[in-house]
């Protein structure tokens, strides 16, 4: 089976994907594995997605989901009739695959991190390096921008979602800060959250910027990051074919801790007292097994520093082999 190939894609890699070629590798899309049907979690700005196409044959199948807009606008450019984009989170995509008619796929890629253009452009307000609206919305389309969340929030919930988003341990004294300037004025660009940050912390981590675990915070709680991940992780398991793998990258110790003990409580099953007369055979099985643990090589994030915190964890899920329809 030849794969084809894919316009557009050396445009997508120099977004420097991270992770690429490691993470698509480990689908294995060779053989018939290459005719499956396959899930790209977050679209981004294409690079995994078109990669996977380049190596899919002609019977393959691609379905990608994005939450943000512009991602959406960049893959609707794409024009393969095995290629379909989903404008939602991959926390959907059991449902979204029913409605396709798809019950079980050949791999899965989850890339966990927000892309160097939504961190580049201001407008979006997830980086505080240049001043800008203080949205933070993956789907700028729906819900409620970070200005609006923090305009209302209790500062007892706030200090909540610092320390434990953002494993920030001034988190007490940032949300007293925040909760006081907006009794005075509005916070609603990302400089002027970034100034009553830096204020209130008074010891600075070497090399990282006072507000940057509190942006990390309000991000994953505005996007629910953290749910959709963990509604994914499931999803991602249950349509799973046997013999078919997930890729998965993460961006924080949050995420990567969530990953791990996901595929984790998979691959070890609790055993029964090995005094008991039961037969190995008879024995509980694993449901998966853990591939691989990757990280990005030194040149890699000398090329690409945002490169610098992302682990790749690869599992198989265990059974009978053969491929998804």
């Amino acid at each position: 089976m030849n794969s084809m190939p894919v316009p557009g894609l050396q445009h997508a890699l120099q977004h420097k994907t991270v992770l690429l070629d490691e993470a698509v590798d480990a689908l294995e899309l060779s053989g018939e594995r290459a005719a499956g049907t396959y899930i790209d979690g977050t679209f981004g700005r294409g690079g995994h997605s078109r990669l996977i196409l380049s190596k899919l044959a002609p019977q393959g199948r691609l379905i990608a989901f994005d939450k943000d807009p512009q991602a959406i606008a960049t893959a609707e450019q794409i024009s393969d009739p095995r290629f379909a984009i989903v404008h939602d989170s991959f926390a959907t995509m059991r449902e979204a695959l029913a409605a396709r008619g798809v019950a079980q796929v050949d791999g899965i890629l989850l890339d966990l991190g927000i892309s160097s253009p939504q961190v580049d452009d201001a407008s979006r307000g997830f980086s505080f390096r240049n001043d800008g609206p203080l949205d933070m919305r993956m789907d700028t389309t729906r819900g409620i921008s970070a200005a609006e969340w923090l305009a209302g929030v209790d500062e007892r919930q706030l200090e909540k979602v610092i320390r434990d988003y953002g494993e920030e341990r001034f988190a007490f004294q940032i949300a007293k800060a925040i909760v006081a300037r907006r009794a005075v004025e509005p916070i609603s660009s990302t400089r002027q959250l970034a100034a009553i940050v830096a204020n209130a912390v008074k010891t600075r981590e070497k090399g990282k910027d006072p507000a940057t675990r509190t942006f990390q915070a309000v991000r994953i709680f505005v996007n629910k990051e953290l749910e959709d991940l963990e509604a994914g992780l499931n999803a991602a398991y249950e349509l799973l074919a046997p013999g078919a793998r997930m890729s998965v990258i993460s961006f924080h110790s949050l995420e990567d801790r969530m990953v791990k003990q996901f595929l984790a409580s998979k691959a070890n099953v609790e055993q029964p007292d090995r005094r008991l007369p039961i037969r190995a055979v008879d024995l509980p099985q694993p449901f998966m097994k853990l591939v691989t643990k990757t990280k990005p090589s030194g040149p890699e994030v000398e090329a690409n520093p945002r490169a610098r915190s992302a682990v790749l964890r690869v599992a198989e899920r265990l059974g009978a082999s053969g491929g998804a329809r």
